[in-house]
């Protein structure tokens, strides 16, 4: 029997992504998994505040090789655990001014940054921080819901119903390289979608990915994006709640586990330098199979990362 990686079983130790270090030393990274525990720009239900910390501790049976795709991304790249930004619960904007600050530190820097979320809100900072380096992304973004609201509450510009729309108007996304999928649901009507494909985005609904399958999906967001810097946004609502019931705005007729994760290995030959997974609400969550689901996906786009920066 091969040894293992880890000296501890997963019921051991402390609870950090992966069982890696945890350090806020930028030079010992090149990946940095980072929490952000905010949910107060929620609409319906709420919890993802404790989604990081649930997908910590579930991400501890992660044994460090790929099978799928053939990598052992802890070994390809030096992941660390950077713990939580300093949220500000009752303050949206405190709370993105925190996020920005210190996320684009760590890009300054060359290192890449996974988010554990917290709510989808939290995406229009991150995008900002990454484009401070990069310019405008390529995004591929799962989601059950195009996020391209003009507002949710009165003339409020900010929610986990808007980001996607604010990072357009802000110049953070090119709208040729952005690319939704698992979009489905009831809206308010037509022109919820109506107004996402008017700004731009390439709008994959769940009834088209399922009509078309997997391969042909990741081989239009691969000719649409190259290798373009990206940023991988996932809301686990795009997953059926029969696979992810831990969620805040769950939407039946989702995609399977298996299906998300085959969409997210489809996305290794793209140059992903960000990444975060939102939206996990732990209180709603049945045998933590939520979060579970959520951790695997993290890992899966570790994997990306490693194979992504081997290609030329």
């Amino acid at each position: 029997m091969a040894e293992s990686p880890f000296p501890m079983q997963p019921y051991q130790g402390i609870a950090t992504f992966g069982r890696q270090p945890h350090t806020r030393e930028i030079a010992a990274a090149d990946v940095a998994v980072i929490g952000v525990p905010y949910d107060g720009a929620t609409s319906y239900r709420s919890g993802a505040r404790l989604g990081p910390r649930a997908i910590r501790e579930q991400s501890l049976l992660l044994w460090g090789y790929n099978n799928a795709l053939g990598v052992a991304p802890f070994e390809a790249l030096r992941v660390v655990d950077y713990g939580d930004i300093d949220v500000v619960p009752v303050d949206i904007l405190a709370t993105q001014i925190a996020i920005e600050r210190d996320v684009k530190r760590l890009v300054s820097h060359g290192v890449r940054v996974v988010t554990l979320g917290g709510d989808h809100s939290i995406s229009l900072p991150l995008l900002r921080a990454h484009a401070a380096k990069y310019g405008r992304m390529a995004v591929v973004h799962f989601d059950a819901h195009p996020d391209t609201w003009d507002a949710e509450f009165g003339e409020h510009r900010y929610s986990h119903g808007t980001p996607f729309r604010r990072a357009i108007e802000e110049g953070l996304i090119d709208t040729a390289a952005y690319v939704q999928v698992g979009i489905r649901g009831p809206t308010g009507g037509p022109q919820d979608y109506a107004d996402a494909l008017r700004l731009g985005t390439r709008m994959i609904t769940l009834e088209e990915a399922l009509e078309r399958g997997v391969a042909a999906i990741i081989e239009e967001i691969i000719s649409k994006v190259g290798r373009r810097a990206t940023y991988v946004t996932l809301d686990i609502d795009a997953v059926d709640p029969a696979f992810a019931p831990g969620t805040g705005t769950p939407e039946v007729g989702g995609f399977t586990s298996h299906q998300i994760l085959q969409l997210v290995r489809g996305l290794s030959r793209l140059n992903v330098v960000g990444a975060d997974v939102v939206e996990v609400s732990p209180p709603f969550d049945h045998g933590h199979i939520t979060a579970i689901l959520a951790a695997n996906l993290v890992f899966e786009i570790l994997s990306v990362m490693a194979l992504g920066q081997a290609r030329p």
